[in-house]
């Protein structure tokens, strides 16, 4: 009886995950049916970064913003049309980038393999394969099909914001089946890319609504911060998130949050409570942070993914199929 009720607990964790069979996400799901995929991607995802040394923050941003709106079905990456406002230009997702590599991989795999791999997979596989130098950081789960809508008001409803403190962002998390573990791991992508000054100026110019400083961001961390960003209304001007190493990907994110260093308000919230305090402090070994960085990649790889027959399998990663 024991065996049996660990067997089926065992199947619900691994349902949750998105990694049942029967159609489900699934180590190598291509093997037959395209054996040269994760190769095409590697090989293409190599080329661009080495073209353009920021653009693992680029991908990444990319799957994570897919990930939190209907899942992980490439509807991010979907162009409005003449009746509807996509995801992609919505307000949080003006600054994204890094589409135009998923169209040159895609378009690569359709000449190999048309119509069999999706862009869903080719995002998680590219974000995984942009930060990976010698060999894959964490195993990606394939078999994700695309998704045929994409609405801009639901990318306001549903990715995190900058500005957002602890209780939020793990709320927002949590809506995702993401736990408080999850989102302080995930906040380590913060380690690569850049910031644009009106998502972080209010905490240098107007904090509280009286002209004041945030108290909780490095005092002398912000006066630099001051030289670089104009004022309340700069939207134009990026900071390294990373003043250190901000191509590099690596645990200083959590070394500089333990400065007052964060960025963003929904960086310095990591230290808000002792619960989220002792997992930044954990994370700050390299060795960690990568693996632990994996573990929480793939949970958050399965959110809500389309399988078996839902979905499609899109030619082009910007339009659903005719």
């Amino acid at each position: 009886m024991k065996i049996r009720f660990f067997l089926v607990a065992c199947l619900a964790v691994f349902c949750v995950l998105g990694v049942c069979q029967g159609g489900n996400l699934r180590k190598k799901f291509y093997r037959k049916s395209c054996p040269q995929a994760e190769q095409i991607v590697r090989t293409k995802i190599q080329q661009h970064v080495s073209a353009c040394p920021n653009l693992p923050a680029k991908l990444i941003r990319l799957h994570f913003h897919d990930c939190f709106v209907r899942g992980c079905d490439g509807s991010v990456l979907l162009d409005s049309t003449a009746t509807n406002i996509a995801e992609k230009d919505a307000i949080p997702n003006l600054s994204l980038a890094g589409f135009d590599v998923i169209d040159d991989i895609k378009e690569a795999l359709e000449a190999k393999c048309p119509g069999i791999v999706s862009c869903a997979d080719i995002l998680a596989l590219a974000a995984r394969d942009s930060v990976s130098a010698v060999k894959p950081a964490w195993e990606v789960l394939t078999g994700r099909r695309d998704g045929t809508v994409s609405v801009s008001g639901e990318a306001l409803a549903n990715l995190p914001a900058p500005f957002y403190n602890f209780t939020t962002l793990k709320a927002s998390f949590a809506s995702k089946n993401l736990n408080v573990h999850d989102l302080v791991v995930l906040s380590g992508a913060h380690t690569i890319g850049i910031g644009h000054c009106n998502l972080f100026s209010k905490r240098l110019f107007n904090f509280t609504g009286k002209g004041d400083q945030d108290p909780s961001l490095n005092p002398t961390y912000a006066n630099f911060l001051k030289t670089k960003c104009q004022g309340l209304s700069d939207n134009t001007t990026t900071v390294k998130m990373d003043p250190n190493s901000s191509n590099t990907f690596d645990s200083n994110y959590y070394s500089i949050l333990r400065q007052n260093k964060g960025l963003f308000q929904s960086d310095a919230a990591l230290l808000t409570t002792k619960m989220s305090r002792n997992i930044v402090n954990k994370l700050v070994k390299k060795d960690k942070f990568f693996t632990k960085f994996g573990h929480s990649m793939k949970r958050m790889g399965a959110i809500e993914v389309l399988t078996g027959s839902a979905g499609e399998i899109r030619r082009k990663c910007s339009v659903v199929n005719a």
